[in-house]
């Protein structure tokens, strides 16, 4: 059986914790931030954990990581 390809666009905005659950960046902080209030530009940083209904398909997308 030959490997599976991990999709590269998924294993390049995912990442693994220490205790395996996945990590993710927050989405609507790269352009258009003139409208955006400081307190929702300040939300947008730093990083979440992956909702438990999307980690089967995650574990699809980049089996080896």
């Amino acid at each position: 059986m030959p490997k599976m390809k991990s999709n590269s666009g998924a294993a390049k905005r995912f990442s693994k914790t220490g205790s395996g659950k996945w990590k993710r960046n927050k989405a609507f902080a790269n352009h258009i931030l003139t409208k955006k209030s400081p307190k929702r530009k300040r939300n947008f940083r730093g990083t979440e954990l992956v909702a438990p209904a999307d980690v089967k398909a995650l574990n699809r997308l980049v089996p080896y990581k």
